[in-house]
């Protein structure tokens, strides 16, 4: 399922020579907090390696599946517990329960779901919204800052969810996320059609 989008991700590391290693990706200019959310991102590569967005009964608040496993969103929703103490699985509980019906619809519930409402794209990008954290999409990647959050289609697996790094790529920034292969920092932010644009907490 992955082949192709690996492909190319992995493309600039196989264009070099045996013996030689890539040079460190040149860093862009973030916020003090932004750095600190993309460290706390950063450092679930090689914790998280294994994608699973399956439903699973959580403690609540600060409920988590096992790290060695995660969607795209828990990669959002861990940088934030772990960098400032934000907790978004209550805090997207709290708003879902005082406007459900502000929520997408898309999976038939009736009340909110604890367990499973702030690992949604859809639900994330829509309690962004109503925080105030939307932005323009830019025209290019040149114009994301580091810190942001992008949503995105990809394929058949619908949407998804990732930081915008504040290290730079062959394409523009690149992006922390996890898309099938586990906690990933890439080049892929225009891989794929961009649906939405985020700036929560970092300023």
């Amino acid at each position: 399922m992955f082949g192709r989008r690996s492909l190319l991700f992995g493309a600039g590391a196989s264009l070099l020579l045996p013996g030689c290693t890539a040079a460190p990706a040149p860093r862009l200019q973030a916020t003090s907090r932004a750095a600190q959310l993309l460290a706390a991102a950063r450092s679930q590569i090689g914790v998280t390696t294994q994608y699973d967005g399956g439903y699973t009964v959580l403690p609540f608040p600060n409920g988590d599946v096992p790290r060695v496993k995660g969607a795209c969103t828990d990669v959002i929703v861990r940088a934030y517990r772990d960098a400032f103490s934000l907790d978004l699985q209550a805090l997207v509980h709290a708003d879902m329960e005082a406007d459900f019906a502000a929520y997408p619809r898309s999976w038939g519930l009736d009340r909110p779901d604890p367990n499973i409402d702030h690992r949604r794209v859809p639900n994330l990008a829509t309690w962004l919204r109503r925080k105030g954290a939307g932005l323009p999409i830019p025209r290019d990647a040149a114009g994301w800052r580091p810190g942001d959050i992008f949503t995105s289609l990809v394929g058949n697996r619908g949407t998804h969810i990732g930081f915008v790094s504040d290290r730079a790529g062959a394409n523009g920034p690149l992006i922390i996320h996890n898309i099938g292969r586990g906690a990933q920092e890439e080049d892929g932010l225009i891989a794929s059609p961009l649906t939405g644009r985020y700036r929560w907490s970092i300023d």
